[in-house]
């Protein structure tokens, strides 16, 4: 799901809810010096700087799978076949926009954002909730400001259902079912500078993959 704020005036774009199948994958580039990161959460920020750095070597991922599509499901060896909302027109588009965006530059890691999303997993991992309001009633402009103070703009991508950095970050610039393809446009968007980015368990879809993203950000 995304959530995206600006200072003047609010936008808010609700969408995704991701549950694609569970296959490790590999990820270089990762900043071993964010040691409040987990290891699959520096993976996940790697993954994302490769997208927005590399969009046109990043659509061969989505191209190789696309193959994996029977019409509307998903079919991999040793995991359940998985029904999507559109299919393989939906990997199909995401590859055609990878092949045309032009790059932007890599995220930088942020400890206060990525604490204010670490709140958001602990809070609502336990649950079968889904969405951007805290058990706390809290948003998640009011997450990361508890460790810092965000300006200029911010968003929050959540995927839920993926293990790994390549299909966190797959699912979300797929963008399947959502008609704004609001997630892309938070990854690729130029003027977000900094990202925090925590991972966790979920009852329902047992994993979610918080991440926030922002133009600026203020450590305390």
């Amino acid at each position: 799901m995304i959530n995206y704020l600006k200072i003047a005036p609010f936008l808010i774009v609700f969408s995704l809810l991701s549950a694609s199948p569970r296959k490790l994958t590999g990820s270089s580039g990762v900043r071993d010096k964010n040691i409040y990161l987990s290891e699959l959460e520096q993976e996940v920020v790697a993954e994302l700087n490769l997208a927005r750095t590399q969009p046109k070597r990043y659509s061969d991922f989505l191209a190789d799978y696309s193959r994996l599509f029977v019409g509307r499901e998903i079919h991999e060896r040793g995991q359940i076949n998985l029904l999507t909302n559109e299919g393989i027109r939906a990997v199909n588009e995401a590859v055609g926009f990878l092949k045309k965006q032009k790059p932007v530059a890599a995220l930088t890691p942020s400890k206060g954002m990525s604490r204010g999303a670490a709140d958001m997993v602990l809070m609502q991992g336990t649950t079968t909730q889904t969405g951007h309001k805290g058990r706390d009633g809290s948003t998640f402009a009011e997450r990361i400001n508890r460790y810092g103070t965000w300006n200029g703009s911010c968003s929050e991508n959540i995927d839920y259902g993926n293990n790994t950095a390549r299909r966190i970050v797959m699912a979300l610039i797929i963008d399947d079912g959502v008609s704004s393809r609001g997630h892309r446009k938070s990854i690729f968007e130029p003027g977000f500078k900094l990202v925090g980015v925590a991972f966790g368990s979920h009852k329902t879809y047992n994993y979610m993959c918080v991440i926030e993203l922002a133009a600026g950000y203020a450590e305390k």
